[in-house]
Formats: structure tokens, C-alpha cells, sequence
């Protein structure tokens, strides 16, 4: 089982996209400053998840969304759950 995940920094009012098999391990990985990028923004909020039967499905959804470059597209699905 894979994940994409949007996480969210009040504290740098920005979001993350990424994917991985691991969504708690991956969460806390970033709240302890484990990836330089994410580092800034301590603490990061789950606000959004999707599951997929492997990592490169999760990976080219990822893409697909990260691609869009649109903080609207984002809270849309945010929003829509």
C-alpha cells in the first residue's frame, strides 16, 4: 500500500506533496526536520491523503499533482476530502 500526501506549515503558509508506503513514519520524518525542505516549517499537518497498490502509482499521482503548480488545485482537494 502507497500514499500521496499533502501536509501543511501554519508557520511558513506553504504545502507539501509527496508519496511514500509509510504515511506515519513519513509525517514524523518531517516534523523532526529529516528532509532539509521541510525543516523550516516544523510543525506539518496531514491535511490530505489518497492510497494506490504501489509506491509508482502514488508517485506519478505526486507528479500529477505537483505538476498542476496551483495552490488553489491543492485546497480543492483539501477541501473536497
Amino acid at each position: 500500500m502507497a500514499f500521496v500526501y499533502i501536509i501543511y506549515s501554519e508557520k511558513v503558509n506553504k504545502y507539501y506533496v509527496g508519496a511514500c508506503t509509510n504515511l506515519e513514519r513519513r509525517l514524523y520524518e518531517h516534523n523532526i526536520g529529516h528532509s532539509t525542505f521541510t525543516s523550516t516549517g516544523i510543525p506539518w499537518v496531514l491535511k490530505y491523503t489518497e492510497q494506490f497498490n504501489s509506491l509508482q502509482e502514488a508517485k506519478r499521482r505526486e507528479s500529477e499533482i505537483k505538476k498542476r503548480k496551483s495552490r488553489i488545485y491543492i485546497e480543492n482537494l483539501i477541501e473536497k476530502g
